[in-house]
């Protein structure tokens, strides 16, 4: 699978936080991707085996929002992601 420098953004926000699951939004802010790029690159990203996704379990009217996707990073993603970033270290950045 060929991946653009913008899904290595979209692996690299993953890998900073290995195991957790992210919304669009908050990938959005971490790999500074416009929407109508990022949700095209995340259903690739799912059928290729590289995501999951689930709806979060949160009731719409208690939360006062739409519920929100969530996507983790599969055993193969995270595997993928090391290998095309290399030796990277991630850190959490400073807020």
């Amino acid at each position: 699978m060929r991946i653009s420098a913008t899904g290595l953004k979209v692996l690299k926000a993953f890998m900073y936080k290995t195991g957790s699951s992210l919304h669009g939004y908050e990938l959005m802010q971490q790999a500074e991707v416009a929407s109508g790029t990022l949700y095209p690159l995340l259903m690739r990203f799912e059928e290729a085996g590289l995501l999951s996704s689930r709806w979060e379990q949160a009731e719409p009217d208690a939360s006062g929002r739409p519920r929100r996707r969530l996507y983790q990073l599969t055993a193969v993603g995270q595997h993928t992601a090391m290998e095309l970033l290399g030796n990277f270290r991630f850190a959490p950045e400073a807020s």
